[in-house]
């Protein structure tokens, strides 16, 4: 796409693009002058309160595959696709105790490997971060791709340009604050989030003719009607356990679980869902409408930006421009602070430095953004698959991580053998399933393979664990 297909004017895209990327950098040094020390940089110094962690929590969760993946299932398995994606939601609602949790066990932790290091050792910890990484690495590129679609889809931006600055934006910020600059950054873009599709829905209901985009559907595309296709109904638990599976075994929340007071993780994480999950089913009913319309989709990744614009004309490209630009942004810099973290504690100070001072950790954590940045913008720049294959690509992998993350947590007995070989198996069994079946059953079979092995596993040969060594005194980052 060019400027000549694209609904708003290049010269505006590129306007907004400058205003926002100044504005972001701005905000993410004024909000990361808080970060005097990597307690600060890493988790926000282990005060945020409830507005703060509900907003980070959902403008995170608000990426651009709910924005543009979610109209993408919608085209492809109709309504239950749409509903399938808003179950994502209950992802971060069955977080919300595992939170609460998380930080009365570990009230000096730091990212999730710490967990999966002292609750099952060494090994099964290097699994985990093997998994963890390669799942952040792959939401990372996947985010990138969407920033360069997004804009070449909306204002005719090429494509390269457009991922090159929203990812470079996203590092400079985060290096400036790490997780304080991420969450404060957050926080301003949820409200233009939730204002910007607010805006969109009242205009969108009292744009589209319903009865219209049924019979539309109901005539040339009845599958798309049908809630029990067999492939839809895969799609909708496969996307149930893919986001269970991204959210309990990822740094990304555990992160903010570790950041925020006590008592506020349960709250934020339940509130942050229930905001979040209307928003799928919103853009997943405008992509349905495109035949009514007779808006042509060249491809389902931009569906959702092309409608809106058509839809709605200039004024309305731009809300959906800034709206899907912040959904983006919040999900970028989220992964780089939080996989920074991960690379930081877990590899360069648990694996090299064990006595590294605060400045080194510093110092490690904004070059590994760096390189984070750069891996993304290479393996991104071809642009090759669409979003959803390219994200679910690593849902046995997460989805193994189910089980042994739950059990560990509530289950004293569970037997961390069986935890190595439900993350091994599942990952491997599921990603023969993505391989030689579908991309949509992947999450499913991962899943499914890691509980029975862990509960089995445990239930044959259990073993004791004293939660409090999961308080390591060597935790807490030592400043000099």
């Amino acid at each position: 796409m060019d400027h000549r297909s694209a609904v708003l004017p290049a010269e505006y895209g590129w306007i907004l693009l400058a205003i926002f990327s100044v504005l972001w950098v701005i905000l993410g040094w004024l909000w990361g002058r808080k970060a005097k020390n990597m307690d600060g940089f890493m988790v926000a110094g282990r005060n945020v309160g409830l507005a703060l962690g509900m907003a980070t929590a959902m403008a995170t969760w608000v990426t651009s595959n709910t924005t543009m993946v979610a109209p993408e299932f919608a085209l492809r398995f109709g309504v239950i696709g749409m509903i399938a994606y808003s179950s994502a939601a209950l992802g971060l609602v069955f977080f919300a105790p595992m939170a609460t949790r998380i930080r009365q066990l570990m009230p000096q932790g730091y990212t999730a490997g710490d967990f999966i290091r002292l609750r099952y050792g060494k090994i099964a910890w290097v699994l985990f971060l093997i998994i963890s990484l390669f799942y952040c690495l792959t939401w990372l590129i996947s985010m990138t791709m969407a920033g360069g679609l997004f804009l070449n889809a909306i204002a005719g931006i090429p494509y390269q340009h457009g991922m090159t600055i929203i990812l470079t934006v996203c590092v400079i910020y985060t290096i400036f604050g790490g997780l304080y600059a991420v969450i404060g950054t957050d926080y301003i873009q949820s409200l233009i989030i939730l204002i910007g599709v607010v805006v969109l829905g009242f205009i969108v209901f009292h744009r589209v003719d319903f009865d219209a985009t049924y019979n539309e559907l109901a005539e040339f595309q009845p599958a798309l009607l049908m809630l029990i296709a067999p492939a839809a109904v895969m799609v909708f638990f496969n996307n149930l356990l893919f986001g269970f599976g991204e959210i309990f075994h990822n740094n990304v929340w555990w992160s903010r679980a570790f950041a925020m007071r006590k008592g506020v993780p349960g709250k934020a994480f339940l509130f942050g869902g229930l905001f979040w999950l209307p928003i799928p089913v919103a853009v997943g009913f405008i992509a349905l409408s495109a035949g009514s319309l007779d808006i042509n989709i060249p491809d389902p990744n931009q569906a959702g930006p092309i409608i809106a614009a058509e839809l709605l004309g200039v004024g309305g490209a731009i809300v959906v421009f800034i709206v899907i630009f912040c959904s983006i942004a919040s999900s970028i810099d989220s992964l780089l602070a939080a996989t920074s973290d991960l690379i930081t504690e877990d590899v360069y100070r648990k694996g090299f430095r064990s006595k590294a001072t605060d400045s080194q950790l510093r110092r490690a954590s904004v070059s590994i953004i760096l390189l984070l940045g750069l891996f993304a913008w290479f393996i991104a720049l071809p642009n090759v698959g669409t979003l959803a294959t390219t994200l679910f690509y690593a849902g046995p992998l997460v989805g193994s991580a189910i089980w042994p993350v739950v059990a560990g947590l509530y289950w004293r007995q569970t037997n961390p053998r069986a935890v190595i070989a439900a993350m091994v198996l599942g990952s491997l069994i599921g990603l023969l399933a993505y391989e030689f079946w579908a991309w949509y059953v992947a999450s499913v079979v991962g899943a499914a393979i890691s509980m029975v092995i862990t509960v089995v596993g445990t239930w044959l040969f259990p073993r004791d664990f004293n939660w409090s060594d999961l308080a390591e005194p060597d935790l807490a980052i030592k400043e000099k």
